[in-house]
């Protein structure tokens, strides 16, 4: 047990120290500095520019980048559905997979271009190695698209007054040639020398010791594996995700690829300190964030060591944990973990079954994600934060009799309803998708039994887990849940469109408002947001907001579960 925790321990620590040089970097790259990699990814850039017709120089509105947004990825979901739809007869397809059903497609496309990357087909057999190889390339895509987006915030929060935000293209294109790629490619290097296939064949042969012959899926996974990981993407190359053997082979690649997972989303808040030279709101947030990250793991990790009380009431010892769903060479605490790690980074991917979590460790992960400001996304991490801050410093304004200001920006009505509307859409969509496939489930088990393997309270919270993991955009879900079926396609799918892009249009417009007010020099009276007691405001207002409501659901769910096991 000690060597478990020495191990998670080790991981969390390294990840946040190697964020911090990280975030300087990033700093210098939104900021147009020279870094050392110019020399070899330069070219490389003004290559992409030169085919595209793109002056990176062009200074745009939040406006023009929320347009440019907003058209690429409806290009990419057309090119996406053609090539997910037709794969029976497109090439790199060596073990003949069919291509998908229009709403299977619908789902994957929207899933993947809005960086949830949620999965109603098996990897290694509903895809062919073409559209892994298109779904791979969105998932710098849709990374990219977050990280640009975030830098254009960055910059609209400088002290000064401006309606020109830099250009959309130049941060995208460079948060994926200077960032995600070279990180990407060191990943899928330690991945390669440990086992994780990178190849063109189709599936090998084995002769197994019963004297089977079996076929062992393999294609490009390590590539894959890389940038789903890096890009908070999370999907798997493999059905089983990382708890499959050729995706994560052994412990070291399971350290690195979970510290892969948070690594750019708590370097970008170092690299919003850089970019606005305030190093000490920097690590307020980040300390806000740790703070509530850990608020989840600890819980969860003590809690799948400690094993599942219904197992031990049978009489069977469980000196190595709850290991029901887990792989061995990870043990319960790793597992632990990683479940909430890729649930408060909106990452999704897994290295063990969520749906066999203790009650209070799957409502942990369930909370990550109701939260989804704990780190984050790449990007979009620091968006959702950026609406509790804005709702933070509005009341605290409110409460000491001041206009309430946010680094020299006065937040008035305008900017309030915005971020109160996108702060409340999250537990909208959530709760009321849940209330109408819960209602549809009671009214008819009959016509719907095949949503649910376990009924009861933990069906309840299997629903309520794919809608909480649609709409946070991380795409994990509980497996005893039939969602490959159309109605399960297109909802889950029409949440993950509305969840990525309207919490990116409410911050982006808050920012660019904000940009174009006039500048109010700090004064004795002014509202301090680098310091603990705001710190400690920002966590009072997003945990109110996520207890008010999301906590009758989880009631229901898993804390009605855990009350029933003792």
């Amino acid at each position: 047990m000690n060597t478990e925790i020495l191990g998670i321990s080790i991981t969390f620590i390294l990840t946040l120290l190697l964020a911090i040089p990280l975030g300087r970097y990033i700093g210098k790259v939104y900021s147009e500095e020279k870094t050392w990699p110019d020399r070899f990814l330069a070219p490389l850039d003004r290559l992409f520019f030169k085919l595209s017709g793109i002056r990176p120089e062009k200074e745009m509105n939040w406006k023009q980048h929320l347009t440019a947004l907003l058209t690429i990825n409806l290009v990419w979901f057309l090119f996406s559905m053609f090539i997910l739809m037709n794969m029976q007869w497109l090439p790199l397809n060596p073990d003949g997979n069919p291509g998908m059903s229009a709403d299977l497609a619908f789902n994957t496309t929207i899933s993947f271009v809005s960086n949830t990357n949620l999965q109603h087909y098996s990897g290694e057999t509903g895809v062919s190695y073409l559209g892994q190889l298109v779904l791979m390339l969105f998932q710098f895509i849709s990374a990219g698209a977050g990280m640009a987006v975030c830098a254009v915030v960055f910059h609209a929060m400088k002290e000064r007054t401006t309606d020109k935000l830099g250009n959309f293209y130049n941060y995208f294109v460079k948060s994926c040639t200077r960032i995600l790629l070279p990180l990407s490619i060191v990943l899928a290097l330690l991945l390669v020398f440990n086992g994780t296939p990178m190849t063109f064949q189709g599936k090998s042969q084995f002769i197994s010791l019963q004297g089977d012959t079996v076929n062992v899926s393999r294609g490009p996974a390590a590539a894959m594996v890389a940038i789903k990981q890096l890009g908070t993407n999370g999907g798997g190359f493999f059905g089983a995700n990382s708890a499959h053997p050729l995706e994560n082979p052994n412990y070291f690649t399971n350290m690195a690829e979970c510290a892969s997972i948070f690594l750019i989303p708590v370097a970008m808040v170092f690299a919003m300190g850089y970019v606005l030279k305030k190093r000490r709101l920097a690590w307020t947030i980040f300390g806000v964030m740790t703070i509530g990250c850990l608020l989840f793991l600890l819980p969860s990790v003590y809690y799948e060591m400690k094993g599942n009380p219904a197992i031990t009431q049978m009489g069977i010892n469980q000196q190595m944990g709850s290991m029901e769903g887990k792989e061995v060479r990870f043990g319960s605490a790793a597992t632990a973990f990683w479940s909430v790690v890729t649930t408060v980074t909106s990452n999704g991917s897994v290295n063990g079954v969520h749906d066999s979590l203790t009650p209070l460790s799957g409502m942990m992960a369930m909370l990550g994600m109701m939260v989804n400001s704990f780190y984050g996304g790449v990007g979009v991490g620091f968006l959702n934060f950026y609406i509790f801050i804005i709702i933070a410093v509005f009341i605290s304004g409110l409460m000491v009799g001041r206009t309430p200001e946010f680094l020299g920006k006065k937040i008035e009505a305008k900017e309030m309803k915005i971020a109160v509307i996108i702060a409340l859409l999250h537990p909208l969509l959530i709760l009321s998708a849940t209330a109408l496939s819960s209602h549809l489930y009671a009214h008819d088990p009959a016509t719907y039994a095949g949503w649910l393997n376990n009924p009861g309270s933990h069906g309840f919270s299997a629903m309520l887990y794919e809608y909480t993991s649609s709409a946070a955009n991380n795409g994990s879900n509980f497996a005893s849940l039939g969602n490959n079926t159309p109605y399960w396609n297109i909802t889950c799918g029409i949440v993950m469109l509305l969840s990525r892009f309207l919490p990116i249009i409410g911050p982006l417009a808050i920012a660019g408002i904000l940009a174009k007010k006039k500048y109010i020099p700090q004064s004795a009276g002014t509202l301090k947001t680098d310091t603990g007691t705001f710190g400690i405001m920002v966590l009072a207002v997003i945990f109110i907001v996520a207890a008010l409501s999301f906590f009758p659901a989880l009631t229901l769910g898993p804390l009605a579960e855990f009350f029933g096991m003792k």
